[in-house]
């Protein structure tokens, strides 16, 4: 599915910098802590340190595909706006999700204008916590992939990108949130 015909800010330095493949890994192990990071919420006020969240809550972590803010990864566009639809279900089993892309502020803000995102987009463009969390990347941009961590932090769920599975479905990110302790 192409979401524009407008190619502009396509090709950029965060694509050449993400343009050569490099698979998804699997180096973050289940009952242990994830590395930690503070981004921009660019829906909300300030910065958001994923350790804000140890001790509080569950967090679903949704690494996502923008290319621009006018160009969605095909595999990814109805899964973000699954998990927008669904976001208040998150919320009242007791979890955070937390929507993490490689676009710029700029192009982020259009984003959560254009899709009405009431979850909190954090903006990654360096790509740094997507290094981190070893998602991968091809074409111009880091790979899709969710991650679920319990009250404590500890990693509870992974689901990295293949061509055949690209995205957890949302009915099985909540099931898992829902099995967790509260």
């Amino acid at each position: 599915m192409l979401t524009s015909t407008d190619f502009r800010g396509l090709f950029n330095e965060r694509f050449f910098k993400n343009f050569f493949p490099i698979p998804a890994t699997n180096k973050l192990y289940s009952d242990v802590g994830t590395p930690n990071f503070q981004l921009p919420n660019i829906n909300g006020e300030g910065a958001i340190k994923l350790s804000n969240y140890r001790g509080e809550k569950a967090v679903v972590l949704a690494f996502t595909r923008i290319f621009t803010e006018k160009q969605y990864c095909p595999l990814c566009f109805p899964h973000i706006k699954a998990l927008n639809e669904a976001y208040e279900q998150f919320v009242e089993a007791g979890a955070e999700v937390l929507m993490i892309t490689s676009t710029d502020d700029r192009q982020s803000k259009i984003v959560v204008r254009d899709l009405g995102l009431k979850m909190p987009l954090l903006s990654d463009p360096s790509c740094r916590i997507f290094r981190a969390y070893w998602t991968g990347q091809a074409l111009g941009a880091p790979l899709p992939a969710q991650f679920i961590l319990d009250k404590e932090g500890k990693l509870r769920f992974k689901h990295l990108f293949s061509f055949l599975d690209p995205n957890a479905e949302v009915e099985k990110l909540l099931e898992v949130v829902k099995s967790l302790p509260s």
